[in-house]
């Protein structure tokens, strides 16, 4: 009981230090031409309060001339306030919000209204940026759960009342300059609470990620005033404060250094993107974001690594800000290393034709096809055995529209995609990643009995695709080593004069129109009775099918 007294006594004494005696102040209005004093009241005053003590307030002596560009002053007290919900202008992955801890999650899709209550929650690789009425802007990042305690304005004065509780993970603030005496924006973390009247600066609740898990508040540009239980503290630009349960903020703790970036071992303008930097003394781990350039409150990639260097897959195309900064033990986050770019996304990805998503090929070396994108010159090819394509098998550029992998891929699961290159040398984004499946199991070959007929034997197999030829191979025994006939052939069927009886064993092998050579089917065998063979006008033929 005793700390949430203390708790509530620091968030007052917070308040009232960054408000002044607000509700004793005077919200200031410039009059123009036409207006009067009741257009005015009706406009700016709540119910209840007559424009006449507008009037008696500002001593004004003739009510019906104001003159243009005198100054009027409304008593805060006396300004309507109103419900003044927040934007969602972006959203990445799953986000949901509820209208409270009764209600059910409703996904949160770009340009929904945020209202008093809310609590907003976002999952892992997801994030949303909100705007609120003054035109203050709010990212909250993946893993992260706010609460939005007053989201409020003050009539038509410009003046808004934004107040929330971040009740774990990460935001980025970019706070418009107030502008008048009661506008606040103020973040509550369980530990500490931050208010500023118009600036840059990052908040973090409980950041699992980080060590101690600390509340943090790093300041980038203006003033934000920390308070805790025990105490209050002024933050300035390039410093922070990290705050535990039940303790004082910190005094300002300097900001890491912006990394360098490691020109030589970046790659930014094609997909996917690496990223590269030199390591920041005194740095833990690193923080990985890219923003719309003209947008920078809309998050489109974040990752946290212990590494110098990233691989980003995928990203929209435009124009982006690649940001990147160090994360002290204490859990602060450094200055921003800032890399502009572009991601093309012309030329398009080219329409792929086989394999086709799901398929099973029974060949170690598939060959894989393509259409042509326009404009492209060469297409870009990769195979993985994971969807994000982290290591992939196979990373080849082609000429035509077809390609074989000179390496047999082992049995199991597969992804591939493929990405235009045009004249100019410059690479589009990767389309889709198909899933595919390499098996090394026989097919079932689905024999007929064998039948009589003019002392010829007839065999058929499955016919396959187009310019395919096929190789059959009879012999006497199981390993081939005797073959009593090898044999070309352009159609999927073969005759030849029916062979003394007993066991054969026969085999077909698929030839693909550029000469590769598939493994040879399963072996099948033929018993071709005595009976058939030596009889008098025993002219027998045998018609056998194959499905390769």
């Amino acid at each position: 009981m005793l700390e949430k007294i203390c708790r509530f006594l620091a968030i007052s004494a917070l308040l009232l230090g960054v408000c002044g005696v607000s509700q004793a102040q005077d919200w200031s209005y410039r009059v123009r031409p036409g207006d009067t004093l009741w257009d005015l009241g009706a406009r700016h005053l709540k119910t209840g309060i007559n424009w006449r003590r507008l009037q008696e307030h500002n001593r004004i002596v003739d009510p019906y001339h104001l003159p243009p560009g005198t100054s009027m002053r409304f008593p805060i007290g006396w300004l309507r306030i109103e419900p003044a919900k927040a934007r969602v202008v972006a959203v990445r992955g799953a986000v949901n919000v509820l209208a409270s801890d009764k209600t059910p999650a409703v996904l949160v899709s770009e340009g929904m209204r945020i209202g008093i209550g809310n609590r907003l929650e976002t999952g892992p690789g997801a994030s949303a940026t909100l705007e609120f009425a003054d035109g203050s802007r709010l990212m909250v990042q993946d893993n992260s759960r706010i609460v939005f305690d007053e989201l409020s304005s003050y009539g038509s004065t410009g003046m808004v009342d934004t107040r929330m509780r971040l009740q774990r993970g990460r935001t980025s603030n970019r706070v418009i300059p107030a502008k008048g005496p009661a506008s606040r924006y103020i973040i509550e973390t369980p530990s500490a609470t931050s208010s500023v009247r118009g600036t840059r600066f990052r908040v973090s609740a409980g950041d699992t990620g980080d060590t101690g898990a600390m509340d943090a508040t790093e300041v980038l540009e203006g003033k934000v005033q920390v308070g805790a239980q025990r105490g209050l503290v002024l933050v300035k630009p390039g410093f922070g404060t990290v705050a535990g349960a039940g303790g004082a903020p910190s005094q300002p703790i300097e900001l890491l250094p912006a990394p360098s970036p490691a020109r030589d071992r970046t790659q930014l303008e094609q997909l996917p993107a690496t990223v590269a930097w030199a390591a920041v003394p005194g740095a833990s781990a690193y923080r990985v974001e890219v923003v719309r350039d003209d947008a920078p409150e809309v998050l489109l990639f974040e990752s946290r690594v212990a590494d110098t260097q990233l691989r980003i897959d995928d990203l929209p195309a435009g124009r982006q800000r690649l940001l990147v900064r160090a994360i002290a033990d204490n859990g602060l986050g450094g200055h921003d290393s800032v890399q502009v770019f572009t991601v093309n996304d012309q030329p398009l990805p080219p329409l792929t034709l086989s394999p086709t998503d799901g398929q099973t090929l029974h060949l170690p070396k598939p060959r894989f096809e393509w259409a042509r994108a326009q404009d492209a010159e060469r297409t870009r090819l990769q195979i993985a055995r994971d969807a994000d394509f982290q290591q992939p098998v196979a990373d080849a550029e082609v000429k035509g529209l077809r390609y074989r992998h000179e390496q047999a891929l082992a049995p199991g699961s597969y992804y591939w995609r493929v990405a235009s290159r045009d004249g100019n040398g410059r690479i589009g984004r990767f389309g889709n990643a198909l899933p595919f499946q390499v098996s090394d199991a026989p097919v079932d070959p689905g024999l007929e009995p064998p039948q009589a007929a003019k002392g010829q034997l007839t065999l058929r197999w499955q016919k396959g695709e187009p310019g395919q030829r096929y190789r059959v191979q009879i012999a006497r025994k199981p390993d081939f080593s005797q073959l009593l006939l090898e044999q070309v052939v352009d159609v999927p069927q073969i005759e030849l004069k029916r062979p003394g009886g007993g066991t054969w064993h026969v085999r077909v092998q698929t030839i693909e129109d550029d000469g590769y050579d598939a493994p040879y089917g399963p072996t099948q065998e033929i018993r071709l009775p005595c009976r058939l063979c030596y009889g008098a006008g025993a002219a027998g033929a045998v018609l056998l099918l194959l499905a390769l």
